[in-house]
This record gives structure tokens, C-alpha cells and sequence, in this order.
């Protein structure tokens, strides 16, 4: 090995390529969590995008009017909710074809912060004050491991890792959670046994709300301290890219999220070495294309193998 592949490999691959995998992450983990809620309900939530959008607008404008980033965060989330309520309202309510429910509502959402961002703050394209707040970074200053490894996460990446396991508790272990993946699973024999089939799912898709409300807030307030139009990038699609890697499930959802964060880190840090930009670029995205065509190969062969056992 050449001294200079031992360099890349040293510069790249160091300790703190975690911590930047989580950074980049995070706004994904929040997202596919998002997605997650209402697939085990039995909905495909495409909406992300436009949730999150939203609260990273209301986070923002929320924290400059106030000066708090508590009140920018409540705002995203009540934000995040509504917008997720409209969802529900046009697909449960109205049965609309909830894919096409969702595009609507992602493109809605952004000419509507576009509007915003340009009457209410007289800006385009992107608003930056020293107003706004930024979500607090704990500090572990002088603290051996903690401040090497630990030093300076935003709260809200703190609160993913609690997140996740309330998450999947709130699932798997609770009464709540069991009926809501009984009426994802089987509608028919939920109804039968007195399941509110429409109440339940309007309850994951609200809760779905709140947790991609909290990735917009993280996203302008805790990764940046801005809104730019459009800042979501696809993030939100990436979410339910994540959900699917997963199987809807919490733990495996932010697993797929981390992984596509890991790529795109590693990929930023192979540019300064000379790696052209389009591979850099293409690396996330290539790599959660295999995984997902990986993931569906798997779930084809397994249904095969079901069926076959029911012959």
C-alpha cells in the first residue's frame, strides 16, 4: 500500500467520520421514522418532503420572531401535524389516491414557503439573521472519551437516539401500537374485533406529522442556522427510502438512514483528494439504490418461499 492510499484511508475513515455520518443523517433518521409511523398503519406517507419543508419554514420564522428555538420547534411540529392532517383528511376522508395526495402537497409546500419567505421577510431564495436561534450543543469540554467522540451534538441529535427506542416501544409494546399495525396489517380483522380502522390511522399519520415537523426544526435550526428554499433536498424521499430498507421498522428505518449518511460523509471526504465531483455526489444515492434493490430481491424471495410453503 502506497503512502498515499494510506493517507486517504487515514484522513477519511478517522473517528470522527461517525459523528459526520450522524450529522448528515439525522434529518433522514427523523424523516424515515416520519414514514415509518404511517406505514404501519398501512399508509405510504410520500409527504415527508413537504412536512419537513414546512416545519424547517415555521422553525425558522417561529425562532426569529420570538428569539426562542423551543417555540421554533413547537411551531414546526404543530406545523409538521397539520399539513399531515390535510393527508389524511384528503385520503381517509375523501379517498383519494394518497401518491398523488402527496405530490401535490410537496409541491403546494414549496411555492408556499416561497411566498412566505418573500412577503413576510422580503428576501428570495434564502433568510439568514442573527436573529434566529440555533438549537443548543452540549458540550463535554475536558472530559476524556466524551469530549473526543461526544463534544458539541446538537440536542436534537441527542434526541434521535432516545427517539428511536421510544419509537419502537410505543409499537411493539404498547396497546396503541398493536392496533395500529393490526389495522396496517389486516383492516378487515382489526374492524371485526372493534378497531376504529379510520381513527387509528389518522392518529399515526398526526403523530407522523410531529416527528417530520421536528426533522424540518432540525434541519434550519440544529444542521444550519437558515432557511433556503427547497433546504429539504430530497431528504424526505430519502426518509422513505430509509422505511423501506427497514421494513417500516424504528431501529432498522435510522439503520438505513445512518447508512446513506455514512456514504455521503465518506463521499465529501474523498473530494479534496481528487475524486470528481459527480462520482462524490453519486455515491449516497448509488449505494441506497443497491441497498433497496437488495432489500426488495429479498422480500421477492420470501414471499415465493411463503407461497410455496401454503402449496
Amino acid at each position: 500500500m502506497d503512502s498515499r492510499t494510506l493517507e486517504i484511508i487515514t484522513n477519511v475513515f478517522s473517528p470522527s467520520l461517525l459523528y459526520a455520518s450522524l450529522r448528515v443523517s439525522t434529518p433522514i433518521m427523523y424523516a424515515g421514522l416520519c414514514a415509518a409511523m404511517t406505514q404501519q398503519a398501512g399508509i405510504l406517507n410520500l409527504g415527508t418532503e413537504g412536512i419537513m419543508l414546512m416545519g424547517a419554514f415555521l422553525a425558522v420564522a417561529f425562532g426569529y420572531l420570538t428569539g426562542s428555538w423551543l417555540w421554533g420547534i413547537f411551531a414546526a411540529m404543530m406545523g409538521g401535524m397539520f399539513i399531515a392532517g390535510w393527508l389524511a383528511v384528503a385520503n381517509l376522508r375523501y379517498r383519494a389516491f394518497m401518491p398523488a395526495v402527496c405530490t401535490g402537497m410537496n409541491l403546494f409546500v414549496l411555492a408556499f414557503t416561497r411566498f412566505l419567505l418573500e412577503s413576510l421577510f422580503k428576501v428570495q431564495g434564502t433568510f439568514i439573521s442573527p436573529r434566529i436561534p440555533s438549537i443548543p450543543r452540549i458540550k463535554f469540554d475536558n472530559i476524556p472519551i466524551l469530549s473526543n467522540y461526544f463534544n458539541n451534538w446538537c440536542l436534537t441529535e441527542w434526541l434521535v437516539l432516545v427517539i428511536v427506542p421510544l419509537t419502537w416501544f410505543v409499537i411493539f409494546k404498547t396497546t396503541w401500537g398493536l392496533r395500529v399495525r393490526s389495522v396496517g396489517k389486516m383492516e378487515l380483522a382489526a374492524q371485526t374485533a372493534g378497531i376504529n380502522v379510520e381513527s387509528y390511522k389518522y392518529q399515526a399519520i398526526l403523530v407522523s406529522g410531529l416527528l417530520g415537523g421536528l426533522a424540518g426544526a432540525h434541519l434550519s435550526l440544529g444542521y444550519s442556522n437558515m432557511f433556503v428554499q427547497g433546504m429539504t433536498n430530497n431528504r424526505g424521499f430519502m426518509g422513505v427510502a430509509a422505511m423501506w430498507f427497514g421494513g417500516a421498522h424504528p431501529v432498522y428505518t435510522v439503520l438505513g438512514a445512518y447508512i446513506f449518511g455514512f456514504f455521503d460523509s465518506t463521499g465529501s471526504r474523498l473530494q479534496p483528494y481528487g475524486f470528481p465531483s459527480q462520482f462524490v455526489l453519486a455515491i449516497p444515492y448509488f449505494i441506497t439504490v443497491v441497498i433497496l434493490a437488495i432489500v426488495m430481491a429479498i422480500q421477492i424471495h420470501r414471499d415465493k418461499r411463503q407461497k410455496s410453503s401454503l402449496h
